[in-house]
């Protein structure tokens, strides 16, 4: 089968990114979308808003235009962020972003009614249910399917610097789970979830999505949920690696760190370079170790099982990154992803706000509350 992908003449940049509501009065989650949807059109008038569904009734997704620049794609989101606080307001609703809720209880959720969603939870039943967890997801245009796998594979082994900067899960139904993203490994139970086949080529991905169509996997080619993926519809990489990210800059940061991560490579491969791999089990091991301990990881880097702590390795990163964010017009951006360790990951600091306030996790809301939009 033949699963058509367009290519983007440029490094694009799209994203997505999750917010749920919570009550004013009880921090607790509030199910009022539809009543914040409401209110997001009548505010938008003849605009149409960038503001869309999610599968649980608590939640909203900010969508971006294609962009060219990080500081576009930012000034989109802020467009968005600022009519859904005008619609949210008066109906008592708050806005947060995090990988989980603090302490909010997974079956007293409501679940929006869609025929792909209906279909979600039919199949996935318990697992399906209990998916109260929030992400980033990012997109970047590649020109050519044949470099989509070589990319993506190559992607991978920064896959823990990515989920131990946006660690945000720690706590999951009023209880510390001792994990940094507790999101990650609770996604990957869905049959579509988790880490993505590391396919050779571009044919070899074509030959898979035909067996997932011909046996009932998916329905139609979107549907695998990886946490990197291809998505021919754009013809875009998707990093989906992330949990809910907590603050408007560091959101910035850390779309700027996988624009330049995409863009790097992609230029490596037009330049002739063999793009690096890594055996799909170092790689599994490492999105364990980054869920795991976040920031203190000690992760693998290669195929030899070199190790190292992921804070140190993402120092070199970033200086070899520099030339391709100077392209790119997001130097400032990528600059700010150090500051993510040097202020603690939001794992980190809602951990603090828990342990200062004698274990009361409505402050810890309180704290995401004040954070998102800084």
């Amino acid at each position: 089968m033949v699963v058509h992908f367009p290519g983007s003449p440029r490094p694009t940049l799209g994203v997505e990114w999750e917010i749920a509501l919570v009550d004013r009065d009880t921090r607790d989650l509030s199910n009022t979308a539809v009543e914040v949807f409401d209110a997001v059109a009548e505010l938008a008038g003849d605009n149409t808003p960038r503001i869309t569904k999610e599968l649980l009734r608590n939640t909203v997704e900010l969508v971006t235009g294609i962009h060219s620049t990080v500081g576009e794609a930012m000034g989109d989101l802020d467009e968005s962020l600022g009519l859904l606080r005008r619609a949210a307001n008066p109906l008592g609703v708050e806005l947060i972003c995090a990988g989980t809720h603090p302490f909010a209880q997974w079956n007293s959720q409501l679940v929006t009614r869609t025929p792909d969603y209906d279909e979600l939870i039919e199949r996935t039943q318990w697992w399906g249910r209990q998916m109260l967890i929030w992400g980033v997801h990012v997109h970047v245009g590649v020109s050519s399917p044949r470099k989509v796998f070589p990319i993506l594979n190559a992607l991978l082994q920064r896959y823990p610097h990515l989920l131990a900067l946006s660690a945000s899960s720690p706590m999951w139904a009023g209880v510390d789970t001792g994990y940094a993203s507790n999101r990650a490994l609770m996604f990957q139970q869905l049959p579509t979830a988790g880490l993505p086949y590391q396919f050779p080529n571009w044919g070899e991905y074509e030959r898979f999505i035909a067996d997932q169509l011909k046996t009932g996997v998916i329905t139609k080619v979107g549907g695998m949920h990886w946490d990197i993926r291809p998505a021919p519809q754009w013809g875009t990489i998707e990093v989906r690696v992330f949990d809910g990210i907590s603050s408007r800059t560091e959101l910035s940061a850390l779309v700027a760190l996988v624009h330049c991560l995409i863009v790097d490579l992609d230029r490596r491969f037009e330049a002739g370079e063999n793009l690096p791999n890594m055996q799909p089990w170092h790689v599994k091991e490492n999105k364990w170790r980054a869920a795991r301990y976040g920031l203190d990881a000690e992760i693998i880097l290669d195929e030899q099982a070199n190790e190292r702590l992921v804070t140190d390795d993402l120092s070199d990163l970033l200086d070899q990154l520099h030339r391709t964010a100077v392209r790119l017009g997001c130097v400032d951006e990528l600059a700010t992803v150090a500051d993510i360790p040097r202020r603690g990951a939001s794992y980190q600091r809602q951990r603090k706000v828990a342990q200062s306030s004698d274990g009361d996790l409505a402050a810890v809301v309180d704290s995401l509350v004040r954070e998102l939009g800084k």
